[in-house]
């Protein structure tokens, strides 16, 4: 079967790459892509590597133009996505790769984006270890409304869900530094996304529990365990265009040792595709993943400060967003979790 797709907000970065792996993807055809203030323009005058799709013209986003699709894709900025979203009919399935359906909490919503929660979609981390056993997969079979995550949650989660599974770490006191490049902060003017005060300079932002991602955080983390979670997270804006590095520290468990953690990682990531581990005393690269669909995770245990050290790597644009959604929309229609999905990175 061949699926009809739309992408509401194709015109940007996330766009970009949703129409990159669908034009791989056997099994979709891309039917309309809408933007706002790029309605009207060519996806070659803003996406000249997509040779597939270089005269396609964006059109507005409106209820009109997304009605009668198969699948939809919204890559749309926080808050706008509710209100497309009810646009659409309960049988298409609809995919939200921005925040407005992720959070459980209505407080959390509240607090770190502002206006009224929209509700709590089905979470797209398919890979994300539950307090029972399970992964977060069994959720998605046959859903039609699904929250993609965050990209910086994405790398986090990874690295540490397992790890609270198992009782190898402490819950509290969890420590993430991010590396993340200009893309993740979207195709928007921003003083502080200009070449001149990016290029040879590294910046930290959202600093000192503020980041809107710090909550998604917290509940992905409480669903692999019932002890409480806190993190600090604090992401570092660096000078390359996609990609995250995520250095994750926690407090080894008593008893537990650099086999342990590594045995819990392996246990939960093993047959996973797009989730592997690194050769013992081996860390992995923003380059290793550019691309691909596959987060790299290494790990070690600093016997001094009694920390476990997990280190992961995406390429925020796919394992952290239009990959996730892909992957998860596959679920969701009961196909192959790997189609249309690469492994391999590409060279840097």
């Amino acid at each position: 079967m061949v699926y009809s797709v739309a992408i509401a907000g194709a015109s940007g970065y996330v766009g970009g790459e949703l129409l990159r792996l669908i034009a791989q993807h056997p099994q979709l055809e891309l039917k309309t892509l809408t933007a706002n203030s790029n309605a009207g323009e060519s996806v070659a005058s803003l996406h000249p590597h997509l040779i597939e799709y270089a005269d396609r013209k964006f059109v507005a986003t409106t209820a009109e133009t997304l009605a009668g699709h198969d699948i939809v894709f919204l890559a749309l900025p926080h808050a706008m996505s509710a209100e497309v979203a009810a646009w659409l009919d309960a049988d298409t399935l609809v995919l939200d790769c921005g925040a407005d359906h992720r959070l459980e909490s209505r407080e959390d919503w509240e607090k770190f984006y502002g206006g009224t929660h929209a509700g709590t979609w089905a979470y797209g981390l398919p890979e994300l270890q539950l307090v029972d056993g399970d992964k977060q997969r069994i959720n998605l079979v046959g859903v039609k409304r699904v929250a993609v995550p965050g990209c910086n949650v994405t790398a986090i989660t990874l690295a540490l869900a397992p790890l609270l599974a198992s009782g190898v770490i402490e819950s509290e006191d969890l420590v993430a530094v991010l590396s993340v490049g200009t893309t993740g902060a979207g195709r928007v003017l921003k003083t502080n996304l200009l070449a001149s005060e990016v290029l040879g300079s590294a910046s930290a932002y959202g600093v000192g529990g503020v980041h809107r991602h710090t909550p998604e955080i917290e509940q992905n983390l409480n669903r692999a365990t019932q002890k409480p979670v806190s993190i600090s997270f604090t992401p570092v804006l660096v000078p390359m265009s996609r990609g995250i590095l995520a250095v994750n520290t926690a407090r080894l468990a008593p008893g537990a040792n650099l086999e342990s953690v590594t045995e819990s990682l392996r246990s939960a990531y093993s047959g996973e595709s797009f989730v592997r581990l690194t050769p013992a005393g081996t860390f992995p690269t923003t380059a290793s993943v550019l691309g691909s669909n596959v987060a790299l995770i290494g790990v070690s245990v600093d016997l001094h400060a009694k920390r476990v050290v997990v280190i992961s790597a995406i390429d925020n644009l796919v394992k952290g967003t239009a990959g996730a959604a892909i992957q998860s929309m596959n679920i969701a229609l009961g196909l192959a979790e790997n189609t249309g999905l690469p492994v391999n990175g590409v060279a840097p």
